[in-house]
Parts: structure tokens; sequence; C-alpha cells
């Protein structure tokens, strides 16, 4: 496997508070790839706003570390993972990239080039999307192989079938880490939050065709598992994502009302706000355009 004179490589992982797992992550990609054998060009982390030790870890394991408020000020900024994916495009220089989430344990480092080969070697592939098999770490109990995968199989599996079947062969729709041709990316709109994953991936089937979508067997992937209440909240970003690109009014901001038993054993009502807010396709970004020409 090898790259094409020029062509570089980013490796980028969004990470929001994720100081325990960032920094292990960075040292091994920089370790195997930049050091030992020349395959990654720049490792960066984007900071959405981390009130953690994350920026001062990564930047110590080796990372470029960009605080996502200061890209594209002027477009206002938002925490959401798809937020930070969509400004990694307008500081990486990469033709191609990586990208890895920041929460992961027992990181496996030919991720990296287990996601970059299926570029490396076939030019009419454009997004390589990783799967594995997640364990569910319950508290109190073993490890369940494969019950990881929750938000997936209840909800993103059932609207991929219903919706856009020619994508039910994707086995980890979700994926966190998948890699992809700037070429292609640049051309997409981003969903500023938990949807940015699926979004990119239905866009990707009507821009590029299913042809140029491949996957890779990454094993296993070990990481942090969210309560019921999160992935109910994630479970409503990917069902907003999923009206929107069928062309479906869907309201801006989505009010979620879960319920929660305090400490004195009463039932109360928790509001929290869902929204599927949208960048705009980056080589559509005037201030993209003037990097992207004074770097050629």
């Amino acid at each position: 496997m090898a790259r094409k004179a020029g062509q570089r490589v980013s490796v980028v992982l969004p990470a929001l508070n994720e100081a325990a797992t960032v920094g292990a992550i960075v040292s091994a990609v920089r370790r195997h790839y930049v050091e030992r054998v020349p395959l990654v060009d720049e490792i960066v982390v984007i900071d959405p706003g981390s009130t953690d030790a994350t920026a001062r870890v990564a930047e110590a394991a080796g990372a470029v570390v960009v605080p996502g408020r200061y890209v594209l000020p002027g477009y206002g900024s938002s925490r959401g993972k798809g937020e930070a994916l969509w400004k990694s495009l307008y500081i990486t220089d990469g033709d191609l990239l990586a990208f890895l989430d920041a929460d992961l344990r027992e990181f496996d480092p030919s991720y990296v080039p287990r996601l970059l080969a299926p570029l490396l070697t076939d030019p009419s592939v454009a997004l390589v999307k990783g799967f594995y098999d997640r364990p569910l770490h319950a508290q109190g109990s073993p490890a369940r192989t494969g019950g990881g995968g929750r938000v997936t199989e209840l909800v993103a599996r059932p609207l991929i079938a219903l919706h856009w079947p020619a994508l039910s062969g994707v086995v980890q729709p979700l994926a966190g880490e998948y890699a992809a041709r700037r070429d292609l990316l640049e051309q997409l709109p981003f969903v500023t939050g938990y949807g940015v994953e699926l979004a990119l991936l239905i866009d990707t089937l009507r821009t590029a065709g299913l042809e140029a979508v491949a996957q890779v067997d990454l094993g296993r992937r070990v990481h942090r598992n969210q309560d019921d209440a999160a992935l109910g909240r994630m479970a409503a970003a990917l069902q907003l994502t999923a009206l929107s690109r069928l062309g479906r009014p869907a309201p801006a901001n989505l009010a979620l009302t879960q319920y929660v038993r305090t400490s004195k054993g009463v039932v109360e009502p928790a509001t929290s706000t869902v929204d599927v807010a949208e960048r705009p396709p980056m080589v559509t970004v005037p201030e993209y355009a003037t990097r992207q020409a004074a770097a050629s």
C-alpha cells in the first residue's frame, strides 16, 4: 500500500472532554504512522470547548490542537461533532482524511491503514466505513459482546431499510471511524450534531453512488457507553436527520421530554433540545476557496 506522489493524509479526532483517552490514540498514531512508517502527514484534534485537559494531553502526545471556536469564527460555533468535522476540512490539508473518535479505549493503531487502504488502492472508492464488534459495558456486569450498537439497531438500521435500502449492506452506518477523499467531503453538507455520520453516508450515496462506498473490518471497538437518556437524544437526532434527507418538514429544534426519578423517588420531566442544524458544503464557503487557492 503506497501513496501517490504528493498525496497527503490527515488524521482528525473531534474531542470534547476526552482527556482520559485522546492522548493514547494520538501517541499510537504518531508512533506507528508518522515516525515509523511515513503514512500520516498531520494529526489534528478539533476541540469544541473541553473543560478538562483534553487540549493539553493531545498536544503533549503530538497532535495539532485547534479550538473549534477559532475556525471560521464568522460562521458562529457549535459544540456538535459534525461541526468539528466540518471545520476540520478548513484547517487540514490532506487529500485523504481519516476520522477517529477520541473516546476509544484499547485503541488499535492499525485502524488507520485499514481505513485508508481502499482509498489508496481503488480510485473509485470515496468513502470507507469501519465496522467492528462493540461490547456493551454495563455497570457491575461483564462486557456483553455485540451489545454496544443500540442506536444503530433500533433506529439507524430500520430507517435505512425503509428509505435507503441500497445502504442496508453497511454494517456500521454510524461508525465514527471512517476515511474519505477531500474532494467528496467538501461537496457535502455537514449536520452539526450526532446525525453527521448518517447524513454523510446518505449524501455520499446521492452524490457518488453506492460503488463509492467501501467497508473494512476493524475487529473490536471499545468506548464509553452512553446511558438510555443520551441514547434517546441520539435517536431523535437521527430521525430528524433522516427527515431532512427525505425533504420532509422537521422542526429546527425538537423539544424532547424524558423522565427521571429523583433521589426523593419522584418522577420528573427533563426536556432537552435536539437540533439538526447543517453547515453548507465547504466548497461553497468563500474563505475555504481562498485558502485552497493560496495553498495550490
